[in-house]
């Protein structure tokens, strides 16, 4: 008896991502098999609590060289944890855990805070975001489309 492998959605070493729980439609995101951790760009980091939780005010600007987009988001703290970059510079960086939507495919992943305003990109999904979710083709982009609010409400309706 074999297993058949299960089809897995493809994405390219760069993919459109939308963050539905912070009503971020779009950002451009490299797909990174070398990183373990996933980054988003943030600033203005403020922890406060809330309802006895440990919650974090950030802004993002989705989009590279449009400083007039900025989007205030909150979210619980996962976690505060020791991150090496490309460099191999280590930084504590705060982790929270949201939805991430790909074309129609959505998942849920921790991402880790910083600024990325020296990269291209200003989200990088890491492996353990991607693990068993996606087959990567480094040789192609934008695989996945643009995601779009109908999707996501269609899928929050069909319960995925």
């Amino acid at each position: 008896m074999t297993d058949k492998p299960t089809q897995l959605p493809l994405l390219g070493w760069r993919e459109w991502v939308a963050l539905p729980e912070f009503d971020i439609a779009q950002i451009k995101t490299k797909i990174d098999t070398g990183a373990r951790s996933s980054a988003l760009h943030a600033e203005t980091l403020e922890p406060y609590t809330k309802g006895g939780e440990n919650w974090l005010m950030f802004t993002v600007q989705p989009k590279q060289k449009q400083s007039d987009l900025l989007i205030e988001c909150h979210a619980p703290i996962k976690d505060r944890r020791m991150v090496s970059d490309s460099g191999g510079h280590k930084q504590r960086r705060y982790v929270i855990e949201t939805q991430l939507l790909f074309g129609h495919h959505l998942i849920k992943a921790e991402i880790t805070l910083t600024n990325r305003d020296s990269m291209r990109f200003r989200m990088l999904l890491g492996r353990t975001a991607m693990n068993k979710h996606f087959f990567i083709d480094p040789n192609a982009s934008y695989l996945q489309g643009k995601p779009d609010a109908f999707n996501y409400k269609n899928l929050l309706e069909c319960g995925r």
